[in-house]
């Protein structure tokens, strides 16, 4: 059975973690998962994965599978593909222990390219934000796809990289129309750019659309998305959002497209406390938290800002489930996090401008306008209803109030600190698709 990883914050809550998990043992002790799918995002993920031998690698591009020998990693059409942060990801990972990643890896012809202009691009735009910042990453990933939709023809993809030609056209109009609008950019120069991407294109295995269906076939395979719901392009509270669908939805065209439509199990990560980078609303922020809940792999971003801690917050979490379809069942982490923090909250209700909020409007699709306004409110929101639970009890209390099972619990950054979650209080929960949980 393959399983689509979707963080249900605002990133964070341990995805590459998990994915990690997922590929060391397997669901109930099945089949070993050969490849991880990319379905989302670009360069600008961080999934933090830590080995029992201590090795750490924050995996971008690459699928956070990477420590387990022989997975290999799948670039989906949906990627943004930056190829040279991927090669600094490659030389890292063999610094790590984890020689030949790129021989390991598969990108879809049709996948975007981000370029260095399409970063410049973005800082330029974000320094002009000044104090009105969106809390971009600075890496491109807004104006790669932005760039596509306004100039659909022009738009560099992986499969230009065998195609000099075309590539050194693409790119020069790129440029051109980049710095005609914001001036000089600071990024190299086209032919140096088109060389490295040259030397990408021969160093990776470029495939066609059926190749998704090929790996399918071969056995079980994880699908990892990037930042989380409630930074989604559509449903995430703008403009404090990214451009990309961080839902469920971009797996699952994937699977329909390769003929396997609704065949994965769809699990929701979500952390004992809610986290975001930069700016935006977090109604449940609580600074003293960092204190006693240090992050040794998260902290002030250049361009995204402070990474900031709350308690956490129910009513985001279900608002992100109904907005992406819901969940088979979910992993929650950083279960070490109420023994450290006695005082953690698990909060059910706001109240903004004098009114008791339980759910949050999720409005009509696509409604930009809409997500502004709950952006608005949202900032003005303080918690006014909460739980504390035991420190053996969030689990229990986790999967109530999101009306959804916690299958995998993790109390550290490793494999190892995970464990399958078969029964749950009083109550046996099985997942619908049937294939890795037992009673």
């Amino acid at each position: 059975m393959h399983t689509i990883v979707v963080d249900l914050g605002h990133g964070d809550a341990g995805k590459g973690t998990v994915v990690d998990r997922l590929c060391a043992h397997p669901w109930g002790g099945g089949g070993p998962v050969h490849t991880v799918v990319r379905f989302n995002g670009g360069a600008q993920a961080a999934h933090n994965v830590v080995t029992p031998d201590g090795r750490h690698h924050t995996f971008a591009q690459f699928g956070s599978g990477g420590f387990t020998p022989g997975t290999a990693t799948h670039l989906s059409r949906f990627m943004l593909v930056d190829p040279l942060a991927l090669a600094a990801e490659a030389r890292h990972l063999t610094a790590v222990g984890v020689p030949g990643a790129l021989d390991l890896l598969t990108v879809d012809r049709r996948a975007l390219l981000t370029t260095p202009y399409h970063a410049a691009a973005n800082r330029t735009r974000e320094l002009a934000r000044g104090a009105a910042r969106h809390g971009s990453c600075g890496m491109g990933i807004g104006e790669t796809a932005s760039y596509a939709l306004e100039h659909p023809v022009d738009a560099p993809t992986a499969g230009d990289c065998a195609q000099p030609a075309v590539l050194r056209r693409k790119l020069t109009r790129l440029r051109d129309r980049l710095t005609g609008e914001l001036g000089p950019l600071d990024a190299p120069a086209v032919e140096d750019c088109v060389a490295a991407f040259v030397a990408f294109a021969d160093a990776v295995a470029l495939v066609d659309d059926g190749h998704l269906a090929r790996l399918l076939r071969r056995g079980p395979v994880v699908f990892e998305g990037a930042q989380g719901v409630l930074l989604d392009e559509w449903h995430g509270f703008h403009p404090y959002t990214t451009w990309s669908t961080t839902t469920f939805a971009p797996a699952e065209t994937l699977l329909a497209e390769a003929g396997q439509p609704g065949c994965a199990l769809r699990l929701g990560v979500v952390r004992a406390y809610t986290t975001r980078h930069g700016p935006g609303p977090l109604p449940t922020e609580d600074p003293e938290l960092a204190v006693s809940l240090p992050e040794p792999h998260n902290g002030h971003g250049p361009w995204q800002g402070a990474f900031r801690i709350g308690h956490f917050d129910a009513v985001a979490h279900a608002y992100a489930l109904e907005v992406c379809g819901g969940v088979d069942a979910l992993a929650l982490t950083h279960l070490d996090a109420p023994g450290r923090s006695p005082g953690l909250r698990l909060v059910t209700g706001y109240d903004i401008d004098g009114e008791r909020v339980r759910r949050l409007p999720t409005g009509p699709e696509g409604d930009l306008d809409s997500r502004a306004r709950l952006t608005r409110r949202l900032m003005r929101a303080t918690p006014a209803e909460h739980r504390v639970p035991g420190p053996d009890d969030w689990s229990d209390a986790v999967g109530d109030v999101l009306r959804a099972p916690v299958v995998l619990e993790s109390y550290g950054p490793t494999a190892g600190d995970k464990r399958e979650r078969r029964e749950t209080g009083k109550s046996k929960y099985v997942s619908g698709k049937g294939s890795f949980l037992s009673v």
